[in-house]
């Protein structure tokens, strides 16, 4: 007979929990794709010239042949100025290199949906009223040439 686990509710978990059932989740995906966990940060940071201060960025991985790129930000006063594009294609470009076939991200209704769609992004699904009011968005572009 197997034992139950125990269960407990954290706001907090320790590193090395999340380390462990990362590992766990990683063995898993390994044994059942077929395919080696090939997980790369990649992150692309905007800085100010003077200060070396943070001032915006790029925040994503690569796996599975896929980039996702999780965060994107720049403050209202770069916008307009096509660093998130260059951002953008800086991040497409090194997703190829590391034999990406595709890249992934979601945005809110109040963020960037337009911005990602000029880019060759086509919406794959959405969860209304997340938050109330507003939809996400989860957005793909295909990176595989075009024949």
């Amino acid at each position: 007979m197997t034992k139950i686990p125990k269960m407990t509710l954290t706001d907090s978990p320790d590193d090395s929990t999340l380390e462990t059932i990362s590992r766990l989740l990683s063995e898993f995906n390994e044994r059942n794709s077929g395919r080696a966990n090939d997980y790369r940060p990649l992150t692309i940071v905007l800085s100010d010239p003077e200060t070396q201060e943070t001032v915006g960025g790029l925040v994503g991985w690569t796996s599975f042949s896929y980039l996702h790129v999780n965060l994107l930000y720049l403050p209202d006063t770069l916008r307009g100025a096509g660093l998130g594009t260059k951002m953008m294609a800086l991040a497409e470009e090194e997703a190829v290199r590391r034999g990406c076939d595709g890249v992934w991200l979601d945005t809110f209704s109040f963020q960037a949906r337009g911005f990602y769609e000029r880019l060759g992004y086509i919406v794959f699904g959405a969860i209304d009223d997340y938050p109330l009011g507003h939809s996400r968005y989860f957005l793909k572009k295909d990176l595989r040439p075009q024949r």
